[in-house]
């Protein structure tokens, strides 16, 4: 029998396996896909995901591979409204490190492989989950064959249409937003390096990030959904909107996407827990929701650790652990909700008064705290 079973090999499984093998549990990961996805909507890692990386021995590649953001500028109409520096938000990480969540995975799981060989097992379909007081049986189709693992845990990783929260009957409650985005990847033609840009206009907010290998992504508020929408499309709505020229041609990914948010109803339910977007789905702006499952991995290992190792099993410590997470889940979702509302289309009139509320934000007194809203060091326990 396993001490833990986890089902998602994206990046919180990978991640909570790497956490598994350095306190010498037993596990194996279970992952549906043959290999990383190569899309990439998810590229922000906040400075307490990388302190966590370091204990699974990954942050110093993480960083060699991505590009630190260390200052965010903000455009108006009128040019620029003010600057937000990261400076004080980590001694180690002073910046939002951006790398695609593809690069990321392949990093994980190449960590995961050095500390456990073979414990990620890919093409595996998980079919049913039965739970006893003392282990958790998973069915499974692996290379056309019924296989079953046995654990004494079973970790839910397995995103926001979790199959492992649906066999458990726990509800995932919540809403889709009325914002709408379209993204899209593009060489950098800017002078803005390895800043980010948040230009916010009449129209709408338009995000720009830096990406590793010259490149950079925009993001941009639409007023519908726009599945059909083509890279010279999402090109023409920069310029309108920034007069900044993206060469369409040239564009290597594009996405229309909603914002929804959703919660589990409990992240525990027996020998069973959710983490990560299986427990609770946030709006992407503010790029918070996969750092929300390193915190969940990181959160729930030494529980884990400690409910092997005892002599009997106490659910106490799990079911504190649902409330905390999904506290901090609710908060992420607040933050997000901010975020974007702040990037909703104004009247031109009230343009001004929305550029006098983020210049009081960036006074040098409030800016520390607002690094450390947006980088998410309210996500750490007190010291």
């Amino acid at each position: 029998m396993l001490d833990v079973l986890i089902v998602g090999g994206g990046p919180v499984g990978l991640f909570l396996g790497g956490l598994l093998a350095r306190r010498g549990l037993s596990f194996q990961v279970l992952e549906r896909r043959a290999a990383p996805s190569p899309h990439s909507r998810a590229v922000g890692l906040h400075p307490p995901a990388l302190e966590l990386f370091e204990q699974i021995g990954a942050a110093h590649s993480a960083v060699q591979l991505g590009v630190p953001v260390r200052s965010g500028v903000l455009r108006g109409p009128g040019g620029v409204v003010g600057e937000l520096d990261f400076a004080g938000v980590s001694a180690r990480y002073p910046f939002v490190l951006v790398l695609p969540q593809h690069d990321t995975e392949t990093l994980l799981e190449a960590r995961l492989a050095e500390l456990a060989p073979h414990a990620l097992r890919r093409g595996v379909v998980v079919q049913s989950l039965i739970q006893t007081d003392e282990s958790v049986t998973v069915t499974a189709l692996e290379d056309g064959a019924v296989t079953t693992v046995q654990a004494r845990f079973v970790i839910g990783a397995d995103g926001r249409r979790s199959l492992v929260r649906s066999l458990l009957g726990i509800a995932f409650q919540g809403r889709s937003y009325p914002d709408t985005y379209l993204m899209g990847d593009f060489p950098d033609t800017t002078a803005y390096g390895s800043q980010a840009l948040l230009h916010l206009g009449p129209g709408g907010i338009v995000e720009s990030f830096p990406l590793p290998r010259q490149k950079r992504r925009w993001v941009a508020y639409t007023d519908a959904l726009r599945p059909d929408a083509s890279a010279a499309d999402l090109s023409a709505l920069l310029t309108e909107r920034t007069g900044l020229h993206v060469p369409a041609q040239e564009c290597s990914m594009l996405s229309a996407f909603e914002t929804r948010r959703h919660t589990a109803q409990t992240m525990v339910r027996g020998r069973a827990v959710l983490i990560g977007d299986a427990a609770h789905e946030v709006s992407p702006i503010g790029g918070q929701g996969m750092n929300l499952g390193w915190l969940d991995a990181a959160a729930l290992a030494p529980l884990l650790e400690q409910a092997v190792k005892g002599q009997r099993f106490d659910a106490r410590p799990l079911a504190q652990f649902s409330a905390a997470r999904l506290r901090s889940a609710r908060r992420a979702a607040q933050q997000a909700e901010i975020n974007m509302w702040l990037g909703r289309p104004l009247a031109p009139s009230l343009v001004p008064a929305r550029e006098a509320l983020i210049r009081a934000a960036l006074h040098p007194i409030s800016a520390p705290k607002l690094a450390d809203v947006f980088t998410m060091r309210w996500s750490l326990p007190a010291s």
